[in-house]
C-alpha cells in the first residue's frame, strides 16, 4: 500500500515520474482509494486524469470520502468511478468499511491488466 499527499503526486506517482520512476518499488494500483478532497489537484482532476490515459484507464477506482453531496457522488460516476463510499467517522465504522473495500475489490473482484505508460525517451539515453 502506497500512500501519496495531493492530487499532483497521485499523478506523479501514476505516470512513474520522479521519486516514483521505479515501478518495481512504486507499482501501479490494482486498486486506487481516492479521495475527493486533495490539496493541489482535488480528487475530481486526478479521475479525470486517470480515466484520460489509454494505459491507466483500467486501474479500479473507489472514492473513499467525507462528502455525501449528490452532485459529489454523480460527478464522481460520470468521471469513470467504480465506487463511491463515504468515510465515516468513528473508528468502528471505518474499520468495517476498510474490510468491506479489502474483502470486495481484493480478495473477490478480479483486477484488469494495467501497463505501465510508456516512458519519455530522453535524447542520448535509450527507452526502456
Amino acid at each position: 500500500m502506497h500512500f501519496v499527499h495531493d492530487g499532483e503526486e497521485a499523478i506523479g506517482y501514476l505516470k512513474g515520474e520522479g521519486k516514483y520512476s521505479r515501478r518495481d518499488e512504486f507499482p501501479l494500483p490494482t486498486l486506487l482509494l481516492l479521495d475527493l478532497k486533495m490539496p493541489k489537484s482535488d480528487g475530481f482532476d486526478v479521475l479525470t486524469w486517470i480515466r484520460g490515459q489509454k494505459e491507466l484507464s483500467a486501474i479500479r477506482i473507489v472514492v473513499l470520502t467525507g462528502s455525501d453531496d449528490e452532485g459529489d457522488i454523480d460527478r464522481a460516476y460520470s468521471l469513470g468511478a467504480n465506487s463511491f463510499l463515504v468515510k465515516p467517522l468513528d473508528f468502528e465504522r471505518f474499520t468495517q468499511i476498510s474490510r468491506a473495500i479489502s474483502g470486495y475489490w481484493l480478495w473477490l473482484d478480479r483486477a484488469p491488466s494495467v501497463t505501465r505508460p510508456p516512458r519519455k525517451s530522453t535524447p542520448g539515453r535509450e527507452q526502456s
